[in-house]
């Protein structure tokens, strides 16, 4: 493959856009866990639980995994085989990680009309919160290389005419595809977060337009008690079609998610498309409180992925499993709607949407 371009001009101004999650994949890139400190006392399970992800993703469409070297490619092949994974449908990458999270640290894809994808790689610095990330950052700069695509670097011009590269993790952002996006406050605009200090929201804004294609950002509060990451969107609100979002709720006053999430629907309310209509909202239940060694954990059924005519929901061993998955099966007719067992998965502080980055199809068209 030749080395991609690095291209002057905006994604905005080609006509690129971050296509939606639900539009055609060509594939999902993983990558393999390697970490036990990552699950401390759970990690034998996440290699598992792993193989089985890949095994349901890779029915549907092509499955990129990331290993540390050869002799890892050989004992997950091994893993894979004994799950019934469908190894013609996985790629392997010898790239070593710091983490496993692709959707924070893996390329974001955007697609013109014609077709053609390329890919936004912004910077990484593991949540501001962890001093190895160097691996996890080369990661969109390598696929953009192995898969022959243009990149862009995305930065902005600081008053001194300096130039900054700015941070953006995946999973602090979900789209409809037509130019709207969601993301917190808390994530990228409070004092506790170090992403991209001392920018401001119209930069922010600026640069989802540039780089993402984006016209309107809609701007909820806070995330989830337990969530490391400060806000992320895809623990509270996703877009499940151009004008319809599924929201996390907390009916009960007494717990800590009650009043962010009823800030949030509020916000989600008084939100309108780029038409002036009020989006339709649909309210997705959590699950009672998931506790390990005295921290409460992110645990949220919107951490759901969704594949080629395949959605997989994050469960808990909880009464609410089973409405969180009628509920999304509503809102997703057309696909097969699967729960994965994520107690031990969330150990780790994200499941399902955080271990996963769709690549789309170009055209549009699913290949494979």
């Amino acid at each position: 493959m030749s080395a991609p371009s690095i291209t002057p001009r905006t994604p905005y101004q080609l006509g690129y856009r971050m296509p939606a999650e639900w539009e055609p994949h060509q594939a999902t890139w993983l990558a393999w866990p390697h970490n036990a400190e990552d699950w401390p006392g759970k990690f034998q399970a996440i290699p598992w639980l792993y193989a089985e992800i890949v095994r349901l993703l890779a029915a549907h469409e092509q499955v990129h995994l990331l290993v540390e070297d050869a002799r890892a490619e050989g004992r997950v092949r091994g893993v894979l085989e004994r799950a019934g994974a469908n190894l013609d449908r996985v790629s392997f990458h010898l790239w070593p990680t710091d983490r496993v999270w692709t959707r924070d640290s893996g390329p974001i894809f955007v697609r013109n009309a014609e077709g053609r994808v390329a890919i936004t790689n912004w910077r990484f610095n593991a949540w501001a919160k962890y001093s190895d990330w160097q691996l996890d950052d080369q990661i969109p700069g390598r696929v953009a290389e192995v898969l022959g695509m243009s990149v862009w670097e995305p930065a902005v011009r600081l008053a001194d005419g300096s130039s900054q590269r700015l941070v953006l993790e995946g999973g602090s952002i979900d789209t409809n595809g037509q130019g709207i996006l969601l993301t917190t406050e808390e994530c990228l605009l409070s004092e506790i977060q170090q992403r991209n200090p001392g920018l401001t929201r119209a930069q922010l804004e600026q640069a989802f337009s540039d780089f993402l294609g984006i016209d309107q950002v809609i701007w909820l509060g806070c995330g989830v008690a337990g969530d490391d990451t400060h806000g992320h969107i895809d623990d509270i609100a996703r877009f499940v079609g151009p004008t319809t979002i599924v929201a996390a709720v907390e009916p009960d006053a007494s717990d800590p998610n009650h009043a962010p999430l009823a800030e949030n629907l509020s916000r989600l309310k008084a939100a309108r498309t780029l038409d002036g209509k009020p989006f339709d909202l649909v309210e997705l239940p959590l699950p009672r409180p998931v506790i390990f060694s005295g921290q409460r954990l992110p645990a949220s059924y919107a951490n759901f992925y969704i594949a080629n005519n395949l959605v997989l929901v994050p469960t808990f061993h909880d009464p609410h499993d089973r409405l969180a998955l009628n509920t999304l099966a509503e809102v997703f007719p057309g696909r097969e709607v699967i729960g994965i067992h994520s107690v031990d998965l969330v150990w780790g502080l994200g499941t399902l949407h955080c271990m996963t980055q769709q690549q789309p199809a170009a055209g549009g068209v699913v290949s494979g």
